[in-house]
């Protein structure tokens, strides 16, 4: 999808919405602090996203949907989480929940759980138990061999939608072997069984997105029938962790939404609010802070837009992208979440203020991004055991694999490049050393020192100096391999679970962030509206990164920030989202009590 078409569909359904300030909006935030007080279900926000459409955009057209982008799904969710994550929650976990049947469903599996979505249901995925967590090949839950099907026997805790979902997929042991084979799975239609073999669980009282249905089934020989296999018997874990390479970028959407909205009400605040005869934004810390969070932002939305376009342009390296993005994303934002609350100080404890109330709100929200379809630890142990592998391609690669990687990154970074239809399917589990936003650094570093070359006065300056820091970060590749090697003959069998290893990983995170934000910045440079590309924002994007490394050390002086608050004033003052794509948002209804308290 183009650029103008993404553009025009998010500004339609953000007009439908209204300005969430607006208690007379479709998704008005004193409902959503409502709802959240009483952990109340959103059935009527979820009613009128599906009147709109919103759910077509995460189903395949082929069967009757309007999905052909995965990016268009996050875009589209991002406009309402921004307003209420459990709602958004609620319309993800369904599609979510049909991916199984995407990968490897039948014909008529896939047109059935469509149908019933577009007619208003929900689906739950039912993979976690109690006992085991992320253990998957660990899971108890029995699928019995019987006449004309299966019996399912056992318990799932806790999955999302449980309690308001029609149908649930189920992955269960149909082996009594261990290991990846012995499992698979199955549609489960609570209609469609025994009363006395289906049992819902209590909903959970949650910390965060406390409007979220988060509960459970136990199952007693509930019957399925052989149709409801999805695949054959032993590719249930295969089809499992495909979904979540899928589910673990869609969620970020969340985490991004999250800041959004924190940002734009700390700048209402900051820009109102008046001390000493000054406006708090006028304050140096102050304007540091909110320039440090809007970067920080930005590289996330780097990364989630190339994460995004992995999914359908290299899907034989989303194992890697995926778990990049899920656990640097969450892990970054919540920083800066905290940093906006150091900005809006005792305003963050008015919980009723359907102003302030809302970051409270998102303060707890945004934590759920990190323990969702696979937490901080499980990422990494994913990335550490391609670790070698990565570091070895990435150090030593040859001018070729390099060219090739370049070409498809100016169509992952490239907001306005078509992309092939999404097949996921063609996922596979470890990408064999291969990841393209490292391998293509290199030349994006030489077209952002040519753009520099273009550029004149402050702004050449500042692209050179974003180009040296952002060489800086991506040479530590060789040192990184050559660690990486000295720890596997240091510690032998336990090299893949040690802290090192841990560690080094992360540090590989910040590599493939530093990419991500030099080749969005590079081959979205001509489609990106004003007052982006910045070539200020950038420096700050990369500092901010480079501060994980070394927390105390200030590359970005007072200009560099005053330059990144202007693109930041002029994105909140023209309502626009904090985002590359910058879509229009609903018409503001301004809230004077921002400035009066």
């Amino acid at each position: 999808m183009s650029k103008s078409t993404m553009t025009a569909l998010a500004v339609r359904l953000e007009q439908y919405l209204g300005d969430p300030h607006d208690p007379a909006s479709r998704v008005p935030f004193a409902q959503v602090l409502d709802h959240d007080e009483r952990g109340r279900y959103p059935y009527e926000f979820l009613s009128l996203l599906r009147r709109w459409g919103v759910p077509a955009y995460s189903l395949p057209a082929e069967q009757g949907g309007k999905a052909g982008n995965v990016e268009t799904s996050i875009c589209l969710m991002r406009l309402v989480a921004r307003r209420d994550p459990s709602t958004a929650i609620g319309l993800s976990l369904t599609s979510l929940g049909f991916m199984p049947a995407w990968i490897l469903g039948t014909e008529q599996q896939k047109c059935s759980l469509i149908a019933d979505i577009t007619c208003g249901g929900a689906v739950s995925w039912g993979l976690s138990e109690r006992a085991h967590g992320s253990d998957l090949v660990a899971n108890e839950v029995v699928a019995e061999k019987v006449e004309g099907g299966y019996a399912l026997t056992g318990e799932k805790w806790p999955i999302g939608n449980a309690t308001v979902a029609d149908k649930i997929i189920v992955f269960a042991r149909t082996a009594r072997h261990g290991g990846p084979a012995a499992y698979s799975l199955f549609i489960l239609d609570k209609w469609q069984t025994g009363a006395d073999t289906i049992e819902d669980m209590p909903c959970e009282n949650l910390y965060g997105v406390r409007a979220a249905n988060l509960s459970g089934i136990r199952m007693n020989k509930a019957f399925v029938p052989e149709s409801a296999l999805i695949g054959g018997e032993g590719q249930g874990l295969e089809i499992a962790i495909k979904t979540s390479l899928t589910a673990r970028v869609v969620l970020l959407h969340l985490a991004l939404s999250a800041v959004d909205t924190s940002l734009r009400l700390a700048m209402d605040f900051a820009e109102r609010r008046v001390l000493l005869g000054d406006t708090i934004i006028d304050v140096p810390y102050t304007r540091r802070q909110l320039a440090e969070a809007f970067a920080d932002l930005m590289v996330a939305d780097a990364m989630v837009l190339g994460a995004a376009r992995s999914l359908q342009v290299v899907p034989e390296q989303v194992s890697v992208w995926s778990s990049v993005a899920k656990y640097l994303v969450p892990t970054l934002l919540q920083k800066t979440m905290a940093q906006l609350t150091v900005v809006l100080g005792a305003r963050t404890f008015m919980r009723d203020h359907p102003h302030y109330g809302m970051h409270q709100k998102m303060l707890r929200d945004i934590l759920l991004t990190d323990v969702t379809d696979g937490n901080t630890v499980v990422n990494l142990r994913n990335l550490g055991h391609q670790l070698g592998r990565l570091l070895d391609r990435a150090n030593a690669s040859e001018a070729a694999t390099r060219e090739a990687a370049a070409e498809r990154a100016a169509t992952l970074f490239g907001m306005d490049r078509e992309l092939p239809v999404f097949e996921p399917v063609k996922q596979e589990l470890f990408s064999r050393g291969s990841d393209d936003a490292v391998l293509a650094a290199p030349a994006g570093l030489r077209r952002l020192r040519a753009l520099a070359e273009k550029a004149t006065g402050t702004e050449r300056d500042r692209l050179c100096c974003a180009a040296d820091l952002a060489e800086e970060l991506l040479t530590r590749v060789s040192p990184m391999n050559k660690r990486a090697i000295t720890l596997t003959s240091a510690l032998g069998k336990d090299y893949t679970q040690s802290s090192e290893l841990f560690e080094l990983t992360k540090e590989y995170c910040l590599l493939h962030a530093a990419a991500a934000c030099v080749l969005t910045f590079v081959h979205s440079y001509d489609v990106m509206d004003h007052p982006l590309p910045s070539g200020a924002l950038l420096l700050l994007q990369l500092e901010r990164l480079r501060r994980q490394l070394y927390p105390h050390e200030l590359i970005a002086d007072e200009a560099v920030v005053d330059a990144v608050m202007q693109v930041l004033r002029r994105l909140h003052g023209d309502n626009r989202l904090f985002s590359h794509w910058q879509f229009p948002l609903a018409e503001r209804v301004h809230d004077e009590t921002a400035a009066r308290l």
